[in-house]
């Protein structure tokens, strides 16, 4: 059998449902408890063999699911994170690459009670732990969609699946791994990446576009020692004034709009108007799904402009601060230094790496006072914009999202940054994107509480099954 239409959904619910409550979920609790941080946040990374436990984990499942011809192999080139590459031969025309990643954020404070980063916690429809969400589903998500498929003898592409373990401080091995596995990862029709979000969990959304990133440590130091403040202040400038000022040519404080124009795309009418269709799915979700404080407004009222403003125009998140002693600790000292992360988002089209220079010479250059300031730049990612979706998938999908969410498919954009899709789009530009994911409302990945919508990961899973089935029947 070949199609989207062959399909028993009754049947592919029953077996998705099966799966996940007995055979991945556990493994996903078990990967949850493993604190895989990325190497941007564990230096010795390699010491702790975090990483190569989530892999050893995840291979040591799909043991365990005895799929006909899946093919497992760990990659480590010297120096590098790990990456795993599985295959499973098609049993119809066409290749497809999954990308899903292993590694993950810091704990971040503010857990709930009982709840912990690696501590795996079923609660309801919520299973919650740090890489719960992002990304620790998609691996399994992507193998299930496979496995639904052969359980009903319904053809499918050859399917690869790229996992790696450094997506969370940007993807700088993901290049190289690329180039060394060239021929291993073929010539892909379709790229399914299952780490993105979802406007809400009422429907199946595919991620038309995600910012690209630019950033890095503002390092601004005025004094070789800490100074009494009361005989100091008035004479030494103050390194967090002069690091205000230097944002300052960044961004414009009252409105929090980035000044310089080569940040920026222009904002078609066609866009505004594609925006305004989720906005008319969404409404005034788009803000009050955040945990704003009474009082606190957005920075838009009107929602389209919001939604715009959050996915399409580029934004300054400062993320970390050095050089300032707790507020308990904090004694009448001019410091000496203001160390500043600052996370800068910008618009798919917008090029990472001419950016990142243009952002240092704008920070670094006629320091005020003659301060010494240094930018120091992370490595830098692309934003992504997805090409035209073939109809015959298109409809696949819209009719898999009737069936298990209950409404039609919706176009989504994503503010965050997935590093790997900009890559691939420039290694193969023929290929096609089901950009997805089940990062909906109340997620909190990165923050506390981080939580996968159980519920959801089954209908998604059930979606991508329709969407290889269409693939292996063009």
């Amino acid at each position: 059998m070949s199609g989207a239409e062959s399909i028993d959904w009754d049947q592919l619910s029953e077996f998705v449902e099966g799966m996940w409550e007995d055979s991945a979920l556990p493994s996903l609790s078990d990967f949850i408890r493993i604190p895989a941080l990325s190497p941007a946040f564990d230096d010795d990374w390699a010491a702790n063999g975090h990483l190569d436990a989530t892999i050893d984990l995840f291979t040591g499942w799909l043991e365990t699911i005895e799929m006909e011809g899946l093919k497992a192999n760990v990659h480590r080139l010297a120096g590098r994170t790990p990456l795993l590459l599985c295959e499973v031969p098609g049993t119809g025309p066409g290749e497809v690459i999954f990308y899903s990643h292993l590694d993950k954020q810091p704990e971040f404070t503010g857990w709930s009670e009982g709840k912990g980063p690696w501590t795996p916690v079923r609660e309801g429809e919520w299973l919650y732990g740090r890489g719960a969400i992002d990304d620790g589903y998609g691996g399994y998500s992507a193998m299930l969609s496979v496995m639904a498929l052969k359980q009903q003898g319904i053809a499918h592409p050859t399917c690869r699946f790229l996992i790696e373990t450094c997506e969370e401080s940007g993807s700088p091995d993901l290049p190289f791994y690329l180039e060394e596995l060239k021929e291993e990862l073929g010539n892909p029709d379709l790229v399914i990446v299952l780490d993105s979000g979802m406007g809400d969990y009422e429907r199946f959304w595919i991620t038309e576009s995600l910012r690209g990133l630019v950033g890095g440590t503002l390092k601004v130091a005025v004094t070789s020692e800490g100074v009494h403040s009361g005989l100091g202040s008035g004479v030494i400038p103050s390194s967090f004034r002069i690091a205000r000022l230097l944002l300052s040519r960044l961004e414009e404080a009252e409105t929090g709009e980035l000044l310089p124009e080569w940040l920026h795309i222009e904002i078609s009418d066609q866009l505004r108007s594609d925006a305004g269709e989720i906005v008319a799915v969404l409404g005034d979700a788009i803000v009050s799904d955040f945990p704003l404080l009474d009082g606190v407004k957005a920075q838009h009222e009107d929602m389209t402009d919001a939604l715009l403003a959050q996915n399409w125009m580029p934004t300054l998140s400062v993320t970390g601060a050095d050089g300032m002693p707790p507020v308990s600790a904090a004694g009448n000292v001019l410091r000496t230094n203001t160390d500043l992360k600052l996370s800068v988002r910008i618009p798919p089209g917008v090029e990472s790496v001419p950016t990142s220079v243009r952002l240092k010479a704008l920070l670094e250059d006629n320091p005020p006072f003659g301060a010494h300031v240094e930018f120091e730049i992370d490595t830098p990612a692309n934003g992504f914009s997805a090409p035209a979706m073939p109809s015959a998938l298109a409809e696949a999908l819209n009719d898999a999202s009737n069936r298990t969410f209950g409404n039609d498919a919706m176009p989504f954009y994503e503010g965050g940054t997935i590093p790997f899709l900009a890559m691939m789009q420039e290694s193969y530009p023929a290929a096609h994107f089901l950009v997805t994911g089940c990062g909906g409302p109340g997620n909190n990945m990165h923050g506390p509480d981080e939580k996968l919508h159980v519920p959801t990961v089954k209908s998604v899973t059930q979606c991508v099954s329709a969407a290889l089935a269409a693939m292996a029947d063009r």
